[in-house]
């Protein structure tokens, strides 16, 4: 089991048959409006997901290093988003509409998620030579497949203490990286 984070391409952004997000779309849309924003619509590009990882790991080390080096609020936002945009929001959005992770959807921007990130993996001194995601489950393959033992024995640090924990501020960096580079949304199943 475990659940899949992954890309949503624009077919699936302006669907309004099952699975689609168009009501997703239209309630972002107006309350971007209603912030004094431009609309979001994500870039075009193929219609197969260019990224897709496995969230299997446990996250409860994840949690606790979000809550040691994270404020609260930033805490809450990494561990609360249903959807990730290329946008800077500040405060995230939540939506009154049902996902498959939620009975809402809360809608957080890519270069928040990033910053966050970026100080998380400077806090664990994460290497810079874990796989960049090339193709999917890339980084799911890195720590399932022996490859983080293998670089852990390598390059030793604070980042081999838990290498759950390594995989999860890598994976959600790469998102936050990939979404803003594509200009896509990202979304967990």
């Amino acid at each position: 089991m475990g659940m899949y984070l992954y890309d949503l391409g624009a077919q699936a952004w302006y669907s309004d048959q099952e699975g689609g997000w168009a009501e997703v779309a239209t309630a972002l849309n107006s309350e971007l409006a209603r912030r004094g924003l431009p609309r979001y619509a994500p870039a075009p590009g193929p219609e197969s997901m260019g990224f897709e990882e496995k969230l299997s790991p446990s996250m409860d080390g994840f949690s606790a290093l979000c809550e040691q080096h994270l404020s609260p609020r930033e805490s809450h936002m990494v561990g609360d988003w249903t959807l990730l945009v290329p946008l800077s929001l500040d405060p995230q959005i939540v939506l009154p509409i049902p996902n498959d992770m939620d009975d809402r959807t809360v809608v957080v921007g890519a270069p928040q998620i990033l910053a966050c990130m970026e100080r998380l993996a400077a806090a664990i001194a994460l290497p810079s030579d874990i796989p960049a995601p090339g193709t999917n489950l890339a980084l799911t393959a890195w720590r399932t497949d022996g490859a983080a033992e293998r670089l852990a024995a390598a390059r030793p640090g604070p980042w081999t203490a838990d290498l759950d924990t390594a995989f999860h501020v890598a994976l959600h960096r790469r998102a936050a990286q990939y979404a803003l580079r594509h200009g896509c949304p990202m979304t967990y199943s």
